[in-house]
């Protein structure tokens, strides 16, 4: 899958970092809209060795931080900020877990801006994410975004 922001990008976007850095690379995006991007999932993540000994699963709210954090990618950029703000869950509606995430998949995680109320700042975006073309978790996200006019 071609990157149209590698690792490095994203961290210029998103402020957090390993071990919660859950984004690895964008394959789409369209700014103020939508961005697809990709988490590989790898043995050797911390959550793997309690989550669970003998059969490793991603766990279920990481994915959904994964795909909150894929959100923020459009939030946190033009059009939407100049990425002076924080980005924060405010809500999370209609969650569907259908499949489990192990290592050695590679989700592929949609979102898709379905509203944003500048006055209030808040957003919301509607989520899907899949491993191997199939449907992994989708759920509708709710996010407010606090701009703090001091920092530069």
């Amino acid at each position: 899958m071609p990157s149209v922001m590698d690792t490095v990008a994203i961290m210029g976007v998103l402020p957090h970092r390993y071990p919660i850095l859950l984004v690895d690379k964008v394959i789409a995006f369209t700014p103020g809209e939508s961005v697809v991007a990709v988490k590989c999932i790898t043995m050797n993540e911390p959550q793997f060795t309690g989550h669970f000994p003998g059969r490793p699963i991603m766990p279920g709210v990481l994915m959904i931080e994964a795909m909150a954090q894929t959100g923020g990618l459009v939030m946190l950029q033009e059009p939407m900020t100049d990425g002076k703000g924080d980005f924060f869950f405010a809500g999370l509606d209609n969650v569907k877990w259908r499949r489990p995430v192990v290592p050695g998949d590679v989700l592929v995680m949609e979102m898709v801006l379905k509203s944003y109320k500048a006055r209030f700042g808040i957003s919301k975006m509607s989520g899907k994410a899949y491993v191997g073309g199939q449907l992994a978790v989708e759920g509708d996200f709710t996010f407010a975004m606090v701009v703090d006019k001091t920092k530069k």
